[in-house]
Parts: structure tokens; C-alpha cells; sequence
């Protein structure tokens, strides 16, 4: 599948989304929702979209810079992260090493690696070291994390803190069930799933393990081809899936669709096979109504997207969640037909 050239990437929601403190979580339509504050997933992703920029704007270094402070005051002395911050700025909870944390790690790497200014790359890098000596048990948790640390083994091979964390992630995800049925580490499909695909396929590229890396591009070409139907993408719904159950299942995320572009982009730069970028081109024609509904999901007049895809049609809502996921995928697809043109 040859991957045709994407629509420009649209900033303009997620900066209305953002206010001085950082990313909005919730949206009433495109209205932000302050009552309902922030999360550290969202603010991670947030750095890790702005770093991606080949040429950010000002206003994009802008962001960047907030994310960056957003995620310092939300690191512990410890190293893991709190995750959520009120609209009267308290924090809630106990940090953690949770899908926060991994996420976190995830755009501390990212920013550290590409970071559009010389402090930034440094802060990052800093906040970085700090968090990856700190040990998870959870699959989705680690695997987040080993995407940051793969971004900083681009730039500083043989780094021995991302290396470290890249054996344990490949450690405590494990190896997939031998059931040819259900050849994935864990017994059900929820979130970001392809995430930990991804994780897998760079611990074994940067670590020189090939089986792991085989391992993790069958976990990705199984989870793919599950996803997939009738020439569309099928994502997990946010309940989950196991053996056995009905497809399709609703209500879909574009997280997921962003997790697999992530990952597809992934495995045609480490492999040379460009034919896996046809799941980033899966992902952008999801995104314009080529889904289980047959429903547009990006908004071209506001620049967001839309919060979830249901039997008969979206949500109103264009959170931060989808609306990043949403940039995810268009900017994995430019660099998809950049990639594919040479």
C-alpha cells in the first residue's frame, strides 16, 4: 500500500485546550472543561507531539516549555509521577509507577532526544535519568517507558540508564502465550495495545536481541491484523477484548488507532519494510470516516477530534486524549510518505 500524503497537522485545538498550567483533560464539544483538570498522560503526549514537529512555531515551543514545567512539578524525589492535578492546583494521589510514569518517561526521552531548544533537550534529559532507575511491574506502564528510552539510546547509544530500563521492559512484559489463537503477554486487549508491541520490537532492535524483535513484530502483525476489517481499522473498544469475544465492540478510542500508527511507523524504520506503514495509512483513513461506523472523526474547522466512535456515530466532545491522538497519527503518516517517497 502506497502511503498518500496527509493533511497539514492541526495545532489550533490543543492550544485552546491549553492554558497556562497545561493540557485540559475534558471538552464540552470544543469548550474546555476546567472543573475536570489535568493528567499527566495528556500533558506527556502533548511534549512528545511538540517534539515531533520538524520545525515548530514559537507558539509550539511555547507549549512545549509548559509541558516540560507541568511534568517537573508532577515528578517525585523518588522518580515516579502523580498523575492527576485538580482545577485548584492541588495534585490527587500518591505518585506512582503507573501508565503516568511510562508516559512520562515516554516524552522526558522524546524531549531529550528532539527537544526544539537547547534547555528543554537538557531539563528533559535530567528529569529523564531521575525517573528510569525506578522500577513497574505493568506491562503498559514499562512499555511507555522503553519508547522514552529508546528515544534517548537515538541520540546517546549505550546509555546505561535507557538500556537498563529497555531488558526490563522486555522482562516484565514477557513472552507472548504459546496459543497461536491468542499469541499476546497478557489474557485480555485494553489500551494502547500496540504500545507494548512497540516496546518489545525496540528492545530487541537496540539491545541486539533478534528473537525479541521477531517476538514483537508478530505481537504487532497479530494485534494489526485483529484490528483490521474489512479493509478498515477495528480498534479495541475502551472495554477491552479477550478470547472469544464479538467483534466489532464500541465505544473505540483514537488512542489506540495513534498506538498502532506509532508502532506500524516503528517496525518499517527498524525492519526496512515499508510495508507495514499501511497501518499507518489504515490509521489517517480511520481518522476520515473509513471506520466501523462510517463516521469522520476529525474535526478540519477546529482542529480536534473527536473523544470516541460508537455504532451510530462519534462523540461531540473533542478532548485532549483524541485530539493528540489525532496529531499522533497525522504526523506518523507524514513521515510515513517521506519515508515511502524515498
Amino acid at each position: 500500500m502506497i502511503i498518500t500524503p496527509s493533511p497539514a497537522v492541526p495545532f489550533r485545538h490543543l492550544q485552546r485546550l491549553t492554558d497556562s498550567v497545561g493540557v485540559l483533560e475534558h471538552a464540552h464539544g470544543t469548550v474546555p472543561r476546567y472543573e475536570h483538570g489535568y493528567r499527566v498522560d495528556d500533558v506527556a503526549h502533548g511534549l512528545v507531539v511538540v517534539c515531533r514537529e520538524p520545525s515548530p512555531s514559537a507558539e509550539l515551543i511555547t507549549l512545549g516549555r509548559r509541558y516540560l514545567y507541568f511534568l517537573a512539578q508532577a515528578q517525585a524525589a523518588d522518580g515516579k509521577f502523580r498523575n492527576r492535578l485538580g482545577d485548584d492546583r492541588r495534585w490527587r494521589g500518591q505518585p506512582e509507577a503507573r501508565d503516568a510514569w511510562g508516559r512520562a518517561l515516554w516524552a522526558l526521552g522524546t524531549a531529550a532526544a528532539r527537544g526544539p531548544t537547547a534547555g528543554i533537550r537538557a531539563e528533559a534529559r535530567t528529569r529523564f535519568d531521575a525517573s528510569a532507575r525506578v522500577v513497574s511491574p505493568l506491562p503498559h506502564a514499562i512499555a511507555f517507558a522503553a519508547l522514552g528510552a529508546a528515544e534517548v539510546l537515538r541520540q546517546w547509544p549505550g546509555d546505561p540508564g535507557a538500556l537498563s530500563l529497555l531488558a526490563r521492559a522486555g522482562t516484565v512484559i514477557g513472552e507472548p502465550a504459546a496459543d497461536a489463537a491468542w499469541p499476546w503477554p497478557v489474557p485480555r486487549l485494553s489500551h494502547a495495545n500496540a504500545a507494548i508491541a512497540e516496546a518489545v520490537i525496540v528492545a530487541g532492535d537496540q539491545l541486539g536481541r533478534d528473537e525479541l524483535l521477531r517476538t514483537g513484530l508478530r505481537m504487532l502483525d497479530w494485534l494489526l491484523a485483529g484490528e483490521t476489517s474489512n479493509g478498515h481499522l477495528s480498534v479495541v473498544p475502551a472495554a477491552g477484548w479477550g478470547p472469544g469475544e464479538d467483534r466489532p465492540g464500541f465505544d473505540q478510542h483514537p488512542g489506540q488507532v495513534a498506538a498502532l500508527a506509532d508502532a506500524c511507523v516503528r517496525a518499517a524504520a527498524v525492519t526496512g519494510d515499508s510495508t507495514w506503514l499501511s497501518g499507518a495509512e489504515l490509521a489517517v483513513a480511520w481518522l476520515h470516516g473509513s471506520n466501523d461506523a462510517g463516521v469522520v472523526m476529525l474535526d478540519q474547522k477546529t482542529g480536534g477530534c473527536s473523544d470516541a466512535l460508537s455504532r451510530t456515530g462519534r462523540s461531540r466532545n473533542q478532548g485532549a486524549e483524541a485530539t493528540l491522538a489525532m496529531i499522533s497519527v497525522l504526523q506518523q503518516a507524514r513521515r510515513a510518505s517521506l519515508s515511502a517517497a524515498r
